[in-house]
């Protein structure tokens, strides 16, 4: 079981057994580490054990990409319902924190990814966070399988795609009745395709979202939203089967 070696605003992730060289010394990691015991390096310098978590995994992951943003993600799981048990589809794994997530919900995931070495990042990115058995990462176009998927009755169906429209027109044979669909784009016209193919195949609760946050500032000034950093991330189509 990896985990995280913190100390103030240091992390090292290591896994059971690993030998650590820092410049605050040498760490052995023990063999079976628990939350919240603290390791000290050859020197002295003392590290606390923490469990890897979703953010944990957004900071630690391997990445092939921009990854999805926890508030992007947290959209996804709260619109859809998404839970243990729960059957999803996916597309455009990319790094794959999406798919981690539901994962860790306790959801089945089938994800398509079409660059192999995007896909063989992302199987080990599933390793480390855990979910491995429940996340089986697929290298390929998934419009070359949605016939073969047809009827396969998926809870939630969650898109990453440039050509997420055209999956979205099959969403009637991919969902089970009540089952949703989440589209992610960083651009609203990719957003407008999504909503008319969704109309086109008589999906309902069609909405889209601009998914925006900006952090606070505080200081003996006042108080305002932060000027640094990106608020806007891009734009989240849910749609339902009915």
């Amino acid at each position: 079981m990896t985990v995280l070696l913190v100390r103030e605003d240091r992390e090292y992730l290591v896994d059971p057994g690993e030998r650590l060289e820092t410049d605050l010394g040498i760490i052995e990691v023990p063999d079976n580490p628990e939350p919240g015991d603290v390791v000290e390096s050859h020197l002295g310098e003392t590290f606390r054990v923490q469990v890897l978590r979703g953010p944990d995994l957004f900071a630690h992951f391997e990445r092939t990409g921009a990854p999805m943003m926890p508030r992007d993600v947290g959209l996804v799981m709260g619109l859809t319902g998404v839970g243990s048990g729960d059957r999803v589809l996916d597309a455009g794994t990319g790094t794959g924190v999406l798919a981690a997530y539901l994962g860790r919900a306790g959801a089945e995931v089938m994800t398509f990814e079409r660059d192999p070495e995007f896909a063989a990042v992302a199987r080990e990115n599933m390793t480390m966070a855990g979910v491995d058995d429940r996340v089986e990462v697929r290298t390929g176009d998934l419009t070359d399988h949605l016939e073969e998927l047809a009827g396969e009755a998926f809870d939630v169906l969650t898109l990453d795609t440039e050509d997420a429209a055209s999956v979205v027109e099959r969403a009637p044979t991919l969902l089970v009745r009540g089952g949703f669909v989440a589209v992610y784009s960083p651009f609203v016209e990719s957003s407008r395709e999504v909503v008319a193919a969704a109309r086109e195949v008589g999906l309902t609760e069609i909405e889209t979202l601009e998914t925006i946050q900006r952090e606070m500032d505080f200081d003996d000034r006042g108080s305002r939203p932060s000027t640094a950093g990106v608020g806007h991330t891009g734009y989240l189509t849910i749609a339902r089967r009915p």
